[in-house]
């Protein structure tokens, strides 16, 4: 099964814009008590997250997971830092990788797989403001010739 199917719970919308992706990882995510019951109610927020590696283990910050309704006293911190779980060998490449200028981990997007939460992590070099710009051009061209296309066969 390729990397990244499942049902989507959230998406990191901003990550492509920001960042040219280049390689992506799956990985499993520590969660504690409830937070697995608000995932799967959609309760969930990755805009600012970001993943780091840390004394070899992968850690995921800033992703807010909001309190259960019924979780009462048994409830978690929203944004506490979760720790990923990944093979070793794959930490020891993202190692290798992330101390190269410009690389980052960045969220992608948060799934549920096989009853299980799993995070989509890619490895991306931030973009420049013309990048984006490039980018927004050739969506805008490809818009127009689709528009297009649909219109002569009308």
């Amino acid at each position: 099964m390729p990397k990244g199917n499942g049902k989507a719970v959230a998406q990191n919308k901003k990550a492509r814009h920001d960042f040219l992706i280049e390689e992506t990882y799956e990985a499993g995510l520590v969660l504690q008590g409830t937070e697995i019951k608000s995932i799967r109610a959609g309760r969930i927020n990755m805009k600012d997250s970001f993943a780091r590696v840390e004394r070899g283990e992968v850690y995921l910050h800033n992703m807010h997971i909001s309190p259960y309704e019924q979780g009462n006293r048994f409830n978690h911190e929203p944004t506490r830092t979760r720790k990923l779980l990944l093979h070793k060998k794959e930490i020891n490449k993202l190692i290798g990788e992330t101390q190269q200028a410009g690389y980052s981990l960045v969220p992608l997007k948060v799934y549920i797989k096989n009853g299980m939460a799993k995070v989509l992590i890619g490895l991306g070099k931030g973009k420049k403001k013309y990048d984006k710009r490039e980018d927004l051009k050739r969506k805008q061209a490809n818009r127009d010739m689709d528009r297009a296309v649909k219109e002569a066969f009308k």
